[in-house]
């Protein structure tokens, strides 16, 4: 039951414990040396601000235990100590040679009262206890592995240098990813760590929380500075299964935070489509412009044709983030009307000049954007350095649905279309439109043609700017097809433009791409380059690689005889690179076999 202070904590008198015991023990015996020094019994003396305890001693018989529970006794005590013995007798006491050191003992008893003493108060309501986690149990050897990776607290190397030892904090996200698939519950003593790696690494949330599991959520709500676990994991403030969950997902919905509603929302959207976006509705014409931008944004998950009439609403919005991002979404549904509208006024910029040999794409930019173009979400002012009718015409393209262009440029096919020479310079302009509506829409078909072969001369592919391009059309792709492309693109090309590929390839890595990376490093390491310039490339390795690879790169653990034109001590980094790439790979087979001992 929680307590609080009782008065005499509050009361302004010199504390006995702060008093020399010596000086309390002649005052008390022999009382003043006269009368000027002896303050009346009404005066209250001033307060001590240095406490100092004074060694107690256990109540002696003639301080009766009552005394230690009446009003005023504190205060009675310190005026005996101060006029003595004879002159006032301690409450409770009695005259005599006998009355110091009870007055003594009487003051060590309640200055021990007055420490411990608190107020009767109204206790606190008991806690409801932890909810009960049905999952599978992790075995013992993973608990031990998780709470080693927890702990980890890498220190650099000196000079720069990494060592040879792994990065356990770097594999705690698969290891949370493969405890996740196989359903296993978080040990209770390792949810405060897991709590506060999340709360450092936001990249770790989602797959930390889903570990934690409901206890965690039950912990956040205790400490503040795990709160954010009631914001990040839908179902933290409301738990979307319960028999009230109607009820209290409208309750979080018109009382939460900002936060808690994105959760929120995010949660239905997954579960209930429909139900999320009735929800949005109900509420979307009071909330602040910046709130409704990051609200529609949620609704590409499970974005469906349901959902065209309420982004044709948010075309006419006040703000034109949010209008920009419901034509985007619009255009991300082929059928949409807009994205009928975009294609109507796509195809008339583009046509096909037969007269050429080969025939060559044609285009004609818009030269204006009307107010019909600006309310489907086209921009009308360019960026710095960019002309406004290639900006238009940009926009137009990548919100135009890709099945328009066969039926345009004479039934020919993705492939065929790309491979059309596009006369005046607009050929990369074009392309790179045609890459944005293909991740856009999805279109694996087009992301092909526009990547092209990956030992195409060209790196970039015929229809690429950028890596980023790039990197984003291998994501339209099957997991196998990336990897055997990136596969091939590194055999040609080597590591140096390979990292943002790699970034988007499954893990583990398939074989052929992974005999790729090895091949690729040791041939730099043959060349005598130093390994941080692949430190990249060898970071993702060690997290990526299949763990069946370690044997392969027992042959590079040998520091190798250095070349005339190799840089000085090259040879040694590389060993303690690959020495750390195959410790960290038997490390995570080793957590892999834990974790499926369970």
């Amino acid at each position: 039951m929680t307590r609080t202070p009782t008065p005499a904590d509050t009361s302004t008198v010199t504390r006995v414990d702060a008093v020399p015991r010596t000086t309390v023990r002649a005052a008390a015996t022999n009382g003043p040396r006269s009368t000027s020094e002896a303050e009346p019994e009404t005066t209250t003396p001033p307060a001590e601000t240095v406490r100092q305890p004074a060694p107690a001693r256990p109540p002696a018989a003639s301080a009766p235990p009552s005394a230690a529970s009446e009003p005023g006794v504190w205060e009675g005590l310190v005026t005996s100590a101060l006029l003595g013995t004879d002159r006032r007798t301690p409450p409770g006491g009695e005259r005599g040679p006998g009355a110091a050191g009870a007055l003594l003992d009487a003051a060590a008893a309640e200055t021990v009262r007055r420490r411990a003493g608190l107020r009767p108060a109204r206790a606190a309501r008991r806690l409801d206890p932890a909810p009960e986690d049905r999952r599978t149990p992790l075995p013992a050897a993973a608990v031990r592995r998780l709470m080693m990776l927890l702990t980890d607290r890498p220190g650099a190397a000196g000079g720069g240098r990494r060592g040879s030892a792994p990065d356990l904090m770097e594999l705690l996200p698969q290891w949370l990813a493969t405890a996740n698939a196989r359903g296993f519950a978080a040990p209770p003593q390792a949810l405060p760590s897991l709590l506060d790696a999340a709360r450092g690494r936001t990249d770790l949330r989602p797959a930390a929380l889903t570990f934690a599991g409901p206890r965690a959520l039950w912990l956040a709500r205790l400490n503040p500075d795990w709160r954010f676990a009631l914001r990040a994991t839908p179902g933290g403030v409301a738990t979307l299964s319960c028999p009230d969950a109607t009820g209290r997902v409208r309750r979080l919905w018109d009382e939460g935070l900002f936060a808690e509603r994105i959760a929120l929302l995010a949660s239905l959207r997954t579960r209930d489509p429909a139900g999320a976006r009735e929800l949005l509705m109900s509420t979307w014409i009071t909330e602040r412009a910046e709130d409704r931008l990051m609200f529609l944004d949620s609704l590409r998950t499970g974005l469906e044709a349901a959902d065209e009439p309420f982004l044709e609403q948010a075309l006419a919005d006040r703000s034109r983030n949010v209008r920009a991002t419901a034509a985007e979404l619009l255009s991300a549904l082929p059928r949409s009307a807009l994205a009928a509208r975009m294609g109507a006024r796509a195809v008339t910029c583009v046509s096909l000049d037969r007269s050429l040999t080969p025939p060559a794409i044609v285009v004609e930019a818009p030269h204006e954007c009307d107010a019909g173009m600006e309310r489907d979400g086209v921009v009308a002012k360019p960026p710095a350095g960019r002309g406004e009718r290639s900006w238009w015409f940009g926009q137009l393209v990548e919100a135009t649905p890709l099945a328009c262009w066969p039926d345009r440029l004479a039934g020919r096919t993705a492939e065929e279309i790309v491979a059309l020479p596009v006369s005046d310079g607009w050929q990369s302009e074009l392309h790179a439109a045609w890459c944005r509506a293909a991740v856009r829409q999805r279109d694996g078909a087009w992301a092909r043609a526009l990547l092209g072969a990956p030992t195409a001369p060209e790196a970039g592919g015929p229809g690429a700017v950028s890596l980023a391009e790039r990197a984003k059309l291998l994501g339209t792709l099957s997991a196998g097809e990336r990897a055997e492309w990136v596969a091939g693109f590194i055999a040609t090309h080597g590591l140096s433009e390979a990292f943002q590929l790699l970034g988007m390839c499954g893990v583990p890595w398939a074989t052929p791409l992974g005999r790729a990376v090895v091949d690729a490093l040791n041939i730099a390491r043959d060349a005598g380059s130093y390994p941080w310039s692949f430190s990249g490339v060898m970071g993702l390795a060690e997290r990526c690689l299949d763990p069946s690879e370690a044997g392969r790169l027992d042959g590079l653990l040998a520091i190798p005889d250095e070349s005339a034109d190799a840089s000085p001590g090259a040879g040694g980094y590389w060993a303690e690179a690959f020495q750390r790439l195959v410790t960290t790979l038997r490390l995570r087979a080793a957590m892999a076999e834990e974790l499926r001992a369970g």
